[in-house]
């Protein structure tokens, strides 16, 4: 990431002075935010911008997608170079450790501080703050799109098993899975196994259990931290899923094979799913007609105490090289988007949920998770706060993780396709996710986080 630097030191050099106070009668200072959402997504982001712009006079946010989340890093490290960078962009959780070693930004605390803004940062919920926060707490970059992974489960494929609740363990899951099996269920559970799906099977299982990723508190501690899952219940979880798999309880459901896992389970395919509270809207829209359905926590291994699950999504972070009056822009935006009023119209078009204790608040108060489409949305903060972050449930802050990612997928699937045993895949995963740490730190030499 030295393009970063280098692009940093080159703005610095040329950096504007301090702007003159624009006049009332003015055209409104314009600054750019760079997204990584697509589809029904960026739509929903375009009008938010369009609301914030009506809501004032003063700045006006032009606010562009780059298409995806990888590629809106790579684009605003090519804009660096050219010194067009936005003011604003948003950047996916993983991404963090990257940003925070980068000094391209602005610290988001100080910027609303500087421009008169009071943000109450207690009132983020502690398990969304800490994972985009310093070792000190201090928070760099403002939580935005946030979801955190749930059990969807069919009510209708329960009863017939004589259940009326999703189960709280996965000892549990097992005999239930069986059980719809033998009741005549081809596919009980769907689960996927490519990149994407390590958020869900091995990120979130890892923190529910207090079980490490990696060492050095999940890298928080310092740059040298490596991966360890090849030795904690990580190794557990997935011989069970490669057991049930070999006995038909679990379906491998992707796009690839014609049909992903949330379509799977809204058509009533599969009956069980892990997936993002994200995709509860989806769920809703697209379910079988008739289909009874919910969304309960994720299960533990008996004996567990459960702790809270982590947050997915992406941040916003604004800039180094920027002038004062398009970070003053950039803290009205800001200051917009962490209006509770806000939180409403983001989680009623989106399915993330709100960041914020006041934000939820606000939205029980309008009565948001009273009735369907939107009851049970309230489960996925349930998760988040099941217990205060430990120093291992706060987050993962370890660089090139999506490459750490890929490697997952090709282990698990490696795993499924009995080329390897799940210890050895794991302990393959380990080894070539180490590698990547490897470069990674040496990319930094001598630098620690935040």
């Amino acid at each position: 990431m030295t393009i970063f630097k280098r692009g940093l030191a080159a703005l610095a050099a040329g950096a504007l002075g301090s702007a003159l106070a624009v006049p009332a009668f003015a055209e409104p200072v314009k600054f750019d935010f760079w997204f990584g959402l697509s589809g029904d997504l960026a739509r929903v982001v375009d009008t938010m911008c369009k609301n914030f712009n009506e809501s004032q006079k003063d700045y006006e946010v032009v606010c562009t997608s780059q298409g995806n989340y990888d590629a809106t890093l790579q684009n605003t490290i090519a804009a660096f170079r050219a010194g067009k960078q936005p003011t604003v962009v948003q950047v996916y959780d993983v991404g963090t450790a990257t940003m925070m070693l980068s000094g391209a930004y602005k610290p988001a605390d100080k910027l609303m501080e500087e421009n008169g803004y009071k943000i109450d940062y207690a009132d983020y919920f502690p398990g969304i703050a800490r994972y985009y926060a310093t070792s000190k707490g201090e928070m760099l970059s403002f939580p935005f799109n946030s979801s955190t992974a749930l059990m969807y489960w069919n009510k209708d494929a329960f009863a017939k098993i004589g259940k009326t609740e999703a189960p709280k363990t996965w000892e549990d899951v097992g005999a239930d899975l069986q059980a719809m099996k033998d009741a005549g269920y081809e596919c009980p559970m769907a689960i996927n196994i490519s990149a994407n799906e390590s958020w869900q099977l091995m990120e979130q299982f890892s923190a529910i259990h207090n079980q490490p990723i990696a060492t050095k508190n999940n890298g928080y501690d310092g740059l040298d931290a490596r991966l360890e899952v090849n030795k904690t219940k990580f190794v557990q979880y997935v011989t069970d899923l490669k057991k049930w798999y070999d006995s038909g309880l679990i379906k491998i459901k992707s796009k690839d094979l014609g049909q992903d896992m949330v379509q799977a389970f809204a058509s009533g395919t599969c009956q069980v799913i892990l997936t993002s509270v994200g995709d509860h809207g989806t769920v809703g829209r697209t379910q079988k007609e008739g289909m009874n359905w919910d969304v309960a926590e994720l299960p533990v291994y008996a004996g567990t105490e459960r702790k809270n699950s982590l947050v997915g999504g992406a941040s916003l972070w604004v800039l180094s090289g920027k002038s004062d009056a398009e970070y003053k822009g950039a803290a009205a935006f800001l200051n917009f988007i962490h209006d509770p009023k806000t939180a409403l119209f983001w989680s009623t078009n989106t399915g993330y949920i709100p960041v914020t204790k006041s934000g939820f608040d606000y939205m029980k108060g309008q009565g948001f998770y009273d009735k369907a489409p939107y009851k049970g949305r309230e489960v996925a903060i349930a998760s988040l706060t099941a217990s205060e972050p430990t120093e291992i449930t706060r987050g993962i802050r370890l660089g090139n993780f999506t490459q750490i990612r890929a490697e997952f997928g090709t282990q698990m699937q490696a795993i499924f396709a009995n080329k390897v045993s799940v210890q050895e895949g794991l302990d393959t995963l380990v080894k070539n996710g180490d590698a990547i740490l490897d470069r990674f730190q040496q990319t930094y030499p001598g630098k620690t986080l935040p």
